[in-house]
């Protein structure tokens, strides 16, 4: 209570006054006694007055705060209690309002927890999000939408979609999804700078409880990974059945020639024989690199780790490597630290020979390629240099690919499937390692496998 008396009691009092006065001024000319009359009047004022000021304390000003309290929660402040308990109806009337005011408390969390939980999700999603209502008016665009096309979130919302949406694809889906109130799916080209997206667009009509269209919503996923792969699955089905055909034909040819009589001539049908055998052990090298791919990248596959002696495994594979250097003519040179190296011994024992017979097949006669292992800071390097033909500097990132070659009629001619180095990758990938390599044209390349300790 402000003060003792309120603008509403202060009334009540003067209006009493004045009726009393006026009553008084009636009485007084029936009564004598006009002392007695003011005496009375004055002790009639007294006390209803007393009971004005203790109805308005119990009752209006209790109320009226329990108004205000009520109007400060309509606006939105929960904060707002109105205590009393000295009167058992008002008392009640406070346990309500501050009840309610609690339970719009909680509420008004709940309701402020999840929104920014959705707003959140939605501005965290991997696909963008536009939200349109039955006029064609956006209500919601998430960042993802914002990255993929630019400018801001205020320059979408509130906008007619034609008006800032540019891109004619999601033009028409938003149409049709419009004129014919079912889903849309449909994709396109984007460039951001120079760089090019895949997008699939998605549409859905918003359909209320009456079966009346009330907007759309549109998610717009990127799948460029997906149509990269695609892309590799057809140029892998193509290359398999390039490298397949090729032998395969060979085979055919010299069968058919060996069945039409030239097995009668026996230099015709050694030679033959020996060409026969040469493209089946090429198709069959194909094939078990292949399986070793599709091995290395099964969801399977699991390393079998040994403690392994560089030394050791070098000295197991020097005759073999030697025999091929002395054929071609290649010098090979080794230089090995005593170190341990933690790994799967077939796969590094892979990894070393595919790298070798690389760098063999791509060195001339009087060449040299060098193998060496050794431990750098917290690194096993093997490294393998030769004195070969080089590779272009826009090449480098392509040789780790499947079937990719630089010479294609030198590798064909030496055997190669062209999925050594792909398996080399894989290899070093599964054991967190990495792959360097550095070339020069005409004077040779360095490849650098990291392994860690």
């Amino acid at each position: 209570m402000r003060a003792p008396f309120s603008k509403i009691l202060l009334s009540y009092v003067i209006s009493l006054f004045f009726i009393l006065l006026v009553a008084g001024l009636i009485i007084s000319t029936f009564v004598e006694n006009m002392i007695f009359l003011i005496a009375v009047l004055i002790i009639v004022y007294v006390i209803v007055c007393s009971m004005f000021i203790r109805i308005h304390h119990d009752y209006i000003h209790p109320i009226s705060k329990a108004s205000k309290t009520i109007e400060e929660i309509t606006k939105g402040n929960y904060q707002a209690r109105f205590h009393f308990t000295r009167n058992s109806l008002l008392g009640n009337l406070s346990n309500r309002i501050n009840r309610l005011a609690r339970e719009l408390t909680e509420f008004s969390l709940q309701e402020q927890i999840q929104s920014e939980q959705l707003s959140t999700l939605i501005d965290n999603t991997e696909s963008g999000l536009v939200l349109l209502d039955e006029k064609g008016y956006i209500h919601l665009v998430n960042r993802k939408f914002v990255d993929y096309f630019g400018k801001s979130e205020k320059d979408y919302i509130g906008s007619i979609y034609h008006k800032v949406l540019e891109n004619e694809t999601v033009q028409d889906a938003i149409q049709k999804v419009f004129l014919y109130e079912t889903n849309v799916k449909d994709s396109f080209k984007h460039y951001i700078g120079i760089e090019k997206f895949y997008i699939e667009i998605s549409g859905a009509p918003i359909i209320n409880e009456r079966n009346m269209l009330k907007g759309a919503v549109l998610v717009l996923h990127d799948i460029t990974e997906l149509k990269k792969l695609e892309g590799m699955r057809k140029d892998f089905v193509a290359n398999v059945s390039h490298e397949l055909r090729t032998p395969i034909t060979s085979i055919k040819g010299f069968s058919e020639t060996l069945l039409d009589g030239a097995m009668q001539d026996p230099d015709i049908s050694k030679e033959f024989l020996q060409i026969i055998y040469n493209e089946s052990n090429r198709i069959q090298l194909l094939i078990e690199d292949l399986l070793a791919l599709s091995k290395l990248e099964s969801d399977n596959f699991r390393l079998v780790l040994h403690k392994i002696n560089a030394i050791e495994l070098v000295e197991s594979l020097t005759p073999a490597i030697m025999y091929k250097a002395e054929e071609k003519g290649i010098t090979f040179t080794q230089d090995i630290e005593d170190i341990d190296i933690k790994a799967d011994k077939d796969r590094i024992t892979q990894v070393i020979i595919n790298l070798i017979d690389n760098a063999l097949h791509y060195t001339p006669e009087e060449g040299t390629v060098a193998l060496r292992v050794y431990q750098a800071k917290d690194r096993i390097k093997i490294e393998v240099s030769d004195t070969g033909i080089g590779i272009p500097e826009k090449e480098l990132p392509r040789i780790f690919e499947r079937f990719y070659r630089i010479d294609k009629a030198r590798t064909r001619n030496s055997g190669g499937t062209g999925l050594g180095l792909a398996i080399v990758k894989h290899i070093i990938e599964v054991h967190d390692g990495e792959i360097l390599i550095d070339s020069e044209v005409d004077k040779g390349t360095i490849i650098t496998v990291c392994l860690p300790t």
